[in-house]
């Protein structure tokens, strides 16, 4: 049978090692909303199985999936990738103003005084700076340009964010392209 939510699936930790005697793993968090990894919270693993968080200790990173009471039951899910749905993620994450989801800047266009200089391909976090990892506009790398660039995800760089549009409005993104 096909997973349905292919292609809507958001990778969001990874189980690691088992801890202790009562079954509890490793969490590696690989988001920025542990307020989603609560008691009964549901996550996707191996594409099509469900799996329900029994018990959370996120201040000790810890976690014990229902079913599993002992560190043989819970070794079977040691790096097991822990997903959910854009749907899921939209309900349980609070977002403040100003403020969107990676997958929602992804696939944007970047645009510059009414001038288009590529998508955004993928978000690149370094250091304490989100980058967008545009792919260049065809008609920009066929002058020469590169074929892509980082653009820092901040003021002043960046002027309007529109996700409806599938649109961000940028300034200095061309010197930054052709720096590149």
């Amino acid at each position: 049978m096909s997973n349905p939510h292919k292609k809507e699936l958001l990778h969001v930790a990874t189980l690691g090692r088992t801890v202790g005697l009562k079954g509890d793993m490793k969490l590696h968090d690989k988001s920025d909303f542990p307020e989603q990894f609560v008691e009964g919270a549901e996550f996707i693993i191996d594409g099509n199985r469900t799996v329900r968080l029994g018990a959370v200790n996120l201040e000790r990173g810890l976690v014990r999936l229902e079913g599993c009471s002992t560190p043989e039951e819970a070794k079977r899910y040691t790096n097991a990738k822990l997903y959910t749905t854009y749907e899921a993620t939209r309900r349980q994450c609070e977002l403040e103003e100003g403020q969107y989801f990676w997958f929602d800047i992804i696939g944007c266009k970047v645009v510059e005084d009414g001038r288009d200089l590529g998508v955004v391909k993928e978000i690149e976090r370094i250091g304490a700076v989100d980058y967008l990892a545009v792919k260049t506009d065809a008609l920009l790398v066929a002058r020469g340009e590169s074929k892509n660039f980082l653009i820092p995800y901040q003021p002043p760089f960046i002027v309007a964010t529109e996700i409806g549009a599938k649109r961000i409005e940028v300034k200095g993104g061309l010197d930054l392209l052709q720096a590149s």
